[in-house]
């Protein structure tokens, strides 16, 4: 199934938020595989509801496995992507009661473990299953 764009006006982006408590994993990881995976067909953002304010340099090493520079990326908090908002659809991962409340026209739990003390191969289990939770959203919308 394509989900291509056809006819003459230019669909606007799809604002996709990935919220999770640290900002420094799952999410990053989620926010770098919609940008590989949609293109110029989203817009990805990430923010932790307790940032840690560094992105974690065993979802840099996992990723750039895969080519992608999460180095890049920096950790946020909910405050610093609220301006950015309403989302297409807001995924929280694990923040449970934490997770706040931001406009958007779906909103989406992904129960999804945190890899932060994985063990590389176990690491690389999650980040290739967000991958595919990735890759399902943006055929969804």
């Amino acid at each position: 199934m394509t989900n291509s764009c056809t006819g003459g006006n230019q669909a606007e982006p799809k604002k996709l938020l990935f919220v999770c408590i640290e900002n420094s994993n799952r999410s990053q990881m989620s926010q770098a595989f919609a940008k590989i995976i949609g293109g110029d067909k989203v817009e990805a953002y990430s923010a932790g509801s307790k940032p840690s304010g560094i992105v974690n340099p065993k979802a840099i090493a996992a990723m750039k496995e895969l080519g992608y520079d999460l180095s890049t990326h920096d950790s946020k908090s909910l405050d610093e992507v609220k301006a950015f908002a309403p989302f297409d659809a807001v995924v929280t991962m694990g923040c449970g009661d934490a997770c706040p409340w931001m406009p958007a026209k779906q909103f989406i739990d992904w129960q999804i473990p945190d890899p932060k003390h994985m063990e590389p191969a176990q690491f690389n289990e999650v980040r290739d299953f967000i991958k595919g939770k990735v890759k399902e959203l943006i055929d969804s919308l």
